[in-house]
């Protein structure tokens, strides 16, 4: 133990002056996403049919091709508490208000707006699809919003249901506030009918085909002043699976857009990549979708971004076989050029009729920047492509889902050859960097490997078992090398099933190879006027937060022994249903996330190498940490939101490690901090900015 804490302690020594802190002496100015969310204007055309509250019910013929339509709608939305049927199209379409359980946020989170009562009054529109080859036959398509996130949820809107034939989207007043993404077709009978409430509705007409949405050009564009912690705009939408690159001074951050935490077209994979960059790290440029879905078979994985042939580019699995049988796919074929040939083939799956796409495939940025368009090529069967180019110049590829180990070739179309059969051993999302003299390998959950750069390729280590990861609570993590030779670290925390909120940490290596991670001080959250809760603490104390998000700063002074530690305890009303124990052993090196109690520290919890599961961001431990031995600081933000239906809970610890955990139910309102021969000193805290 003497030996590790002496090592620890140089290293330390060596890298606080080598870490770039140039930041912290500039004046902070606050982060701003220009987002691309605008109204939407609807051009005007004669309707099919229409109803009034002089004609609240009627027959029409829809016409041979109805695979879209639209309908506009004048709606006095007038809360109560029983349901109320606002349109009917029998066996078709159904458009309710109604009452929300407050607490119910499986599928559309609706209680993320509740009204000042706590009640949660909805908007739901539910469209009857037939999808091809569905036993169960045909299922109700519900999008909907809580009447809460409209500046009046009472009194008259305008509203416009819209089916594309592949998005089944709702507006109010202009505005896109929820949509799926449609697997089969309504079956309209020869002769429909529809009707309207007329105590609601004043009047109502459908058009056939559907109207295309025009967006309305703002001159001046919607802020969020924020980017840290961030989820896309609406009630229902989250940050999926992250991928990163850094290219003529810009950053990019390429994502998996998801509504409904993956429950999305009918649990199919109802997720696309949205695209956010900057060159400064302070603003922010939400760009247009670099593979929006445009075909009902469309449903994508995990890739990453990469140059080739001077052009920024982006990989991308299709998860077909999610909707149709590998049978009926483009797989088969992939597989059998591969074994005839010993490569893989290139495909342009556009030419090919009889099959679905699947595997892999990329999109090309027209001007280096945004504007993605879609080469329709099938290069690999593999289904999660972790496309790359290696520092020797190499085209490479990482295998997941559908295949595995290391690929190489001289062209992106096609002409993959398996370099490595074996590893990395495929299936969690794998991301490959060198920084410095040494190469990495990280998976999406648990994997990370390391070698040093000149060792040959099957001389990575396995750092899990050696409890030496940066697993920190960040799911899917991308590394990016940035200006200045830094290294940053990005993933999502999971809120709502396969989605929650962009994290991005900076990422700090030690001089024997191994990987820490701190804060980005540029996007740090901008607080308030700090407060003093406590110069000194000797015995436990508490301390109400005034604020649900904060930042909570303190220095602390280790003791002497292994079981020496402190404990910061978040609690909300119901102070220990729900409460999160922040716990740090500062000379066992080890830190945690733990079930809250009051009488006593929390339970220990184990690390990835013991078998815990950082990727849950929930309870778990990480160890061998860094910078303990002496004096060190530690920073908290908390951060509510009631969209998250929760706490988020970012620790730093000694400037060298972070941990990130979310805490569902808990809106903290104070905290008990207590020490186990160990000091607490200068604790203060600052609430968040809004």
């Amino acid at each position: 133990m003497k030996k590790i804490i002496v090592h620890y302690s140089l290293v330390i020594l060596i890298i606080i002056g080598s870490l770039p802190f140039s930041g912290y002496a500039q004046k902070k100015r606050p982060v701003q996403l220009l987002l691309k969310s605008t109204p939407w204007h609807f051009v005007e055309g004669t309707a099919l049919s229409m109803l009034s509250s002089n004609k609240t019910r009627t027959a029409f013929t829809a016409p041979f091709d109805s695979s879209s339509f639209t309908i506009n709608m004048r709606v006095n939305l007038n809360i109560g508490s029983s349901p109320k049927t606002l349109l009917n199209i029998p066996g078709v379409l159904k458009l309710t208000t109604f009452q929300h359980d407050p607490k119910d946020r499986k599928r559309q989170n609706y209680p993320a707006y509740p009204m000042p009562d706590g009640s949660v009054p909805v908007l739901e529109a539910a469209l009857t699809l037939y999808p091809p080859g569905e036993l169960k036959g045909p299922r109700d398509m519900a999008i909907g919003i809580p009447l809460a996130m409209l500046k009046k949820p009472q009194g008259e809107h305008d509203i416009v249901l819209h089916f594309s034939g592949v998005r089944w989207t709702l507006y109010v007043d202009n505005e896109l506030l929820d949509n799926d993404f449609a697997l089969g077709y309504p079956k309209w009978g020869k002769q429909s009918s529809w009707e309207i409430n007329p105590s609601l509705v004043s009047k109502a007409g459908i058009f056939f085909p559907g109207i295309e949405s025009q967006r309305v050009v703002l001159k001046k564009p919607r802020i969020s002043n924020e980017i840290q912690y961030w989820t896309p705009q609406g009630h229902n939408t989250w940050v999926g699976d992250v991928a990163t690159f850094y290219n003529n001074g810009r950053y990019h951050v390429f994502y998996l857009f998801d509504r409904r935490g993956h429950g999305s077209k009918f649990g199919k994979g109802g997720h696309y990549f949205e695209h956010l960059s900057t060159t400064d790290f302070k603003t922010w440029i939400e760009h247009d979708a670099a593979t929006p879905i445009e075909e009902q078979w469309e449903t994508f994985g995990t890739g990453t971004p990469f140059m080739f042939d001077g052009k920024l580019s982006l990989s991308y699995g299709l998860h077909t076989t999610r909707i149709y049988p590998k049978e009926q796919t483009m797989l088969p074929l992939q597989w059998d050029y591969y074994n005839k040939n010993g490569i893989t083939g290139s495909f342009r799956y556009d030419t090919i009729p009889g099959y679905f796409p699947a595997g892999s495939t990329y999109s090309v940025s027209a001007d280096g920047i945004s504007n993605f368009k879609k080469t329709k090529i099938l290069f690999h069967p593999c289904e999660n492509p972790s496309v790359y180019t290696d520092p020797e110049g190499r085209l490479r590829m990482l295998a997941n889902y559908g295949a595995k180990g290391t690929w190489e070739s001289k062209s992106i179309v096609g002409g993959w050859r398996s370099v490595n059969p074996d590893f990395p051993p495929g299936g969690d999302c794998t991301f490959f960097f060198r920084w410095g003299n040494y190469d990495y390998v990280i998976g999406g959950f648990t994997g990370y490997w390391s070698k040093p750069a000149s060792a040959p390729e099957d001389k990575f280590v396995n750092g899990v078992k050696a409890g030496l990861d940066f697993y920190n609570g960040m799911n899917v993590p991308a590394v990016t090398k940035i200006k200045d030779g830094r290294y940053l670290l990005a993933g999502w925390i999971p809120m709502a099933g396969w989605g929650g909120s962009l994290v991005i940490h900076e990422m700090i290596q030690f001089p024997d190879g191994r990987i820490g991670t701190k804060w980005m001080d540029e996007i740090i959250p901008a607080t308030q006027k700090e407060r003093l809760l406590a110069k000194d603490i000797k015995a436990p104390s508490s301390f109400a937060t005034r604020a649900s998000s904060f930042l909570l700063t303190f220095d602390v002074e280790p003791g002497t022994n292994v079981t020496d530690k402190l404990g910061v305890l978040f609690m909300g009303t119901d102070a220990e249903s729900y409460a999160c124990e922040v716990q740090v052993s500062p000379k066992a090196k080890k830190a945690q996330y733990g079930k809250g109690q009051i009488s006593s520290f929390s339970n220990p919890e184990k690390s990835l190498r013991e078998g815990g599961s950082p990727s849950g961001a929930r309870n778990y431990a990480i160890e061998n940490l860094a910078g303990t031995d002496k004096s060190f600081p530690v920073r908290i933000i908390v951060k509510y939101d009631s969209k998250f239906g929760g706490s988020q809970i970012d620790t730093e610890i000694a400037g060298l490690r972070t941990m990130i955990a979310f805490r569902p139910d808990l809106k903290v309102e104070k905290l008990l901090l207590r020490l186990e021969n160990t000091g607490i000193k200068n604790v203060k805290i600052a609430p968040l900015k809004n």
